[in-house]
């Protein structure tokens, strides 16, 4: 079935007439005639009454419903793609936990305000399971550690971060081999960035098997930290937005393990949507600002 052809049935049930169906859609009647006839044919039933009253039959009364739903699916996506002043629609973000917890509020409310009617859904995890679920079409974009060397990915840096080793107690100077050895490491599942700088930092340090127990949020393995059990590896900025909560201490770590750079990664903006092309827009914006900030200070 053509749209077309549904458009013009729509209209003839509307009005009454295929004389002012055609009217009301700017063609002639021969035309709006032809469509319902090939409908017909196609269905094998009868849909109008040509007798007496042009009026639908109930299996035309049946069809218009279809119909009707079907052309407004399709003008919805039309207008989708036409440059509406308001995105609509569905934007399906992943980003790392701890890029969800410091990084996107802001970005994420300023683009709901400039965007309300686009619904937003956000899935934390892993920086490969993130690339996976990005290659697998179940996410519109990302925000992973490391620029994603892939060419049909388009990868926009966004922020920096510097990572910093976590405890319980004050910390003056990396923790002994030995130390290290013995204590265990607090992580994100396996395929997290963070975590493979905890193996960079033990490797560094002459330990080669370090325990490393997985966690599966931010606030759990924080508290376990500020409990005594271990130590962790986390962007400094994270860690001072909920230092106030927990017991927890910092120190610095070498550049080659501590700089990491949160890249922001959808397909080429060719494909994207209005939602999509619009976040993208709002994230640009937040970069250049605190590029801005960053400069003045």
């Amino acid at each position: 079935m053509q749209l077309k052809s549904l458009r013009l049935l729509v209209a003839v049930a509307d009005t009454g007439s295929f004389g002012a169906a055609a009217k009301q859609l700017h063609t002639v009647q021969s035309n709006v005639t032809t469509h319902i006839k090939k409908l017909e044919e196609e269905l094998g039933v009868q849909l109008i009454h040509r007798a007496g009253r042009v009026r639908p039959t109930s299996a035309g009364l049946a069809l218009v419903e279809y119909a009707e739903r079907m052309l407004s699916a399709h003008d919805e996506a039309v207008s989708l793609f036409k440059g509406q002043e308001k995105a609509c629609g569905r934007l399906r973000i992943g980003a790392m936990e701890t890029t969800t917890a410091l990084r996107l509020p802001p970005i994420l409310a300023a683009y709901h305000a400039a965007q309300p009617d686009v619904d937003i859904q956000i899935k934390t995890g892993p920086t490969a399971e993130l690339v996976e679920l990005l290659l697998n079409g179940q996410v519109d974009c990302v925000f992973v550690a490391g620029r994603l060397e892939h060419g049909r990915y388009h990868s926009l840096k966004a922020f920096s971060e510097q990572l910093v080793l976590v405890g319980s107690a004050p910390m003056t100077k990396m923790p002994s081999s030995q130390a290290l050895l013995t204590s265990a490491f607090l992580a994100f599942r396996q395929g997290c960035s963070y975590r493979q700088r905890i193996e960079l930092l033990l490797a560094s340090q002459g330990v080669n098997a370090g325990r490393i127990f997985e966690f599966g949020s931010l606030d759990a393995m924080l508290g376990c930290v500020a409990a005594g059990m271990g130590y962790t590896v986390l962007p400094r900025g994270t860690v001072e937005a909920h230092q106030h909560r927990f017991g927890i201490h910092t120190l610095a770590l070498p550049a080659s393990i501590a700089n990491i750079d949160t890249y922001f990664v959808a397909p080429e903006p060719e494909t994207w949507t209005p939602a999509l092309a619009s976040f993208a827009e709002t994230l640009r914006d937040a970069v250049v600002e605190d590029e801005l900030q960053l400069t003045a200070s």
